[in-house]
């Protein structure tokens, strides 16, 4: 009776543990990925696209609200966000590339 409950828990721990194991990615994969990302975003200027757009941007709304100073401090923190906006869509097309098997 003993080997029938650990026999069933076995196999139920296989049939649970599946899915999980077929939609694992391998570090190797993730680093292709991410790499043929960024050749692409070097390839076509991404980073500075977004950041530049975002720094100027924030110094047409800071120079609006505040003048010289203003446009300064608004493409300082334009830029900042720049960043941050191209960090998370840099990681969305990572997994995107992953999900799709395109590298």
């Amino acid at each position: 009776m003993n080997m029938m409950k650990i026999a069933a828990k076995v196999a139920l721990i296989s049939v649970v543990s599946l899915p999980l194991a077929a939609g694992a990615q391998t570090y190797r994969e993730h680093e292709e990925a991410k790499h043929a990302q960024e050749r692409s975003d070097a390839r076509h200027h991404t980073k500075a696209k977004v950041v530049g757009g975002s720094a100027a941007g924030g110094a047409v709304i800071g120079a609006v609200a505040g003048g010289p100073k203003g446009a300064l401090i608004g493409a300082g923190v334009g830029a900042g966000g720049g960043l941050l906006a191209n960090k998370a869509r840099k990681d969305h097309d990572v997994k995107k590339r992953e999900r799709s098997g395109r590298y």
